[in-house]
């Protein structure tokens, strides 16, 4: 013959050991289950096998509402979708509501008799309830919602132990809903306050540049009034490099936004190299940059996206242009196909270098070392299509005390191949 516990109203030792069982799940699924609904869901189903109920139920107070609205809803309850989309409950109205209002648990053996009872969902899903526990979900004072258990699986009511059960089972689910919110309010104050801080800095970026492009235009204007071809020849540089920038900056967004599959092809790397290169030549050369370009281990072709690539090398030779000193500096493009069919493209210069210490931060989204003058994409985007490209993006310190940027593509993902003629 079994012990009894006489706290939990006659309930067996067995029938104890199998009610810690549950309270110790569900205090693993606390600790271990971060998505608020799967979570929800899986204590929803220890409390109805626990109480042995043909379904239970989960409703939420809105405030701004002042109702109830059911979040989770397990069992043969019928249409549980519908009860999700079309049923809410003013405080004070069915059982669930009542108990909501009073803050005070609600046992109903047979809800027909009961003066409060709300029909309308046992309408609308085609089920016959017949005994309901109501439990006030509440954290310091604050109404969180109720959870309900319908049906005690072989007739007559819910016992006090089941009661009391739930008593348990709401105050773990009341602490797991209100650290969840508290988690993601903090979580969209962080995101608000990130993408606010973004948005200023790339505003402020792409306004320096359309007050340049504003400028040229004026000067423009009056050289084609005038006739003035000189004017025109000094401005029609700037205007295009403006044009370049912002053009630049539309692109690394588009880059950035979401994650993308690379459209490889057929690409010849020296050409590759080149085609950057030119972009950027007019550049260098009116910053009196020297730039050393070393092909001549990449001959042959690879299987890449050479417009994300070209885009990588693009941002490089530009942060490189701005690190050189404004005398004597110097940009090295290299290169090579390693005989284990590694590509490597580095990207160095004379510059400063980059700090240790900020090696890690600088492909972070938005952080740059220029103020005003940058966005903090460049280097995050190039990072995340060299990452899409299954390669890396390594940050060292070049032979001259300058940043080296190195792109390594393994072979496992270019594979180089051989012209066709």
């Amino acid at each position: 013959m079994h012990s009894e516990t006489p706290w939990l109203g006659g309930v067996s030792s067995d029938e104890l050991r199998r009610i810690v069982d549950a309270l110790y799940r569900v205090h693993r699924f606390l600790a271990a289950i971060t998505d608020l609904d799967t979570l929800l869901e899986r204590v929803m189903e220890e409390n109805k096998a626990v109480a042995s109920a043909e379904a239970c139920s989960l409703l939420l107070y809105d405030p701004q509402r002042n109702d109830l609205y059911f979040h989770v809803a397990l069992g043969e309850r019928g249409d549980q979708q519908a009860l999700k989309r079309q049923i809410r409950l003013k405080l004070g109205q069915g059982i669930g509501g009542l108990a909501a209002e009073k803050r005070q648990s609600i046992n109903v053996e047979d809800v027909r008799s009961f003066e409060s009872w709300y029909r309308t969902a046992d309408d609308l899903t085609q089920f016959d309830t017949k005994s309901l526990l109501a439990v006030p979900l509440e954290d310091h004072g604050t109404l969180i919602g109720v959870l309900e258990l319908v049906n005690k699986q072989g007739g007559g009511a819910f016992t006090e132990a089941d009661l009391r059960i739930m008593e348990i089972f709401a105050t773990m689910v009341s602490t797991a809903i209100v650290n969840a919110r508290l988690i993601e309010k903090n979580m969209r104050a962080e995101r608000l306050a990130a993408i606010g801080e973004a948005v200023a800095g790339l505003s402020h970026y792409a306004k320096n540049i359309l007050t340049g492009m504003s400028g040229t235009v004026d000067l423009i204007d009056q050289g084609l009034r005038a006739g003035n071809i000189e004017m025109l020849q000094r401005m029609w540089p700037l205007y295009r490099r403006n044009s370049f920038r912002l053009s630049t900056l539309v692109e690394d967004m588009l880059a950035f936004s979401k994650p993308r599959e690379p459209v490889r092809t057929r690409c010849d790397v020296q050409q590759l190299i080149r085609d950057a290169v030119e972009t950027f030549e007019e550049l260098l050369i009116q910053k009196k940059v020297e730039l050393v370009v070393d092909t001549s281990q990449a001959q042959g072709y690879v299987s890449i996206d050479p417009n994300g690539i070209h885009r990588c090398l693009l941002n490089l030779l530009s942060n490189a242009a701005d690190a050189v000193p404004k005398e004597g500096g110097k940009v090295w493009v290299i290169a090579r196909i390693l005989p284990d069919e590694t590509l490597q493209i580095e990207v160095a210069d004379n510059g400063p270098g980059v700090p240790e210490e900020l090696r890690e931060r600088i492909l972070e989204p938005f952080f740059s070392t220029k103020g005003s003058q940058g966005t903090g994409l460049g280097l995050a985007v190039t990072s995340k299509i060299i990452r899409e490209h299954g390669g890396t993006l390594n940050i060292e310190k070049s032979q001259t005390g300058g940043a080296l940027f190195r792109i390594v593509l393994p072979p496992e993902v270019h594979k180089p191949v051989k012209e066709v003629l």
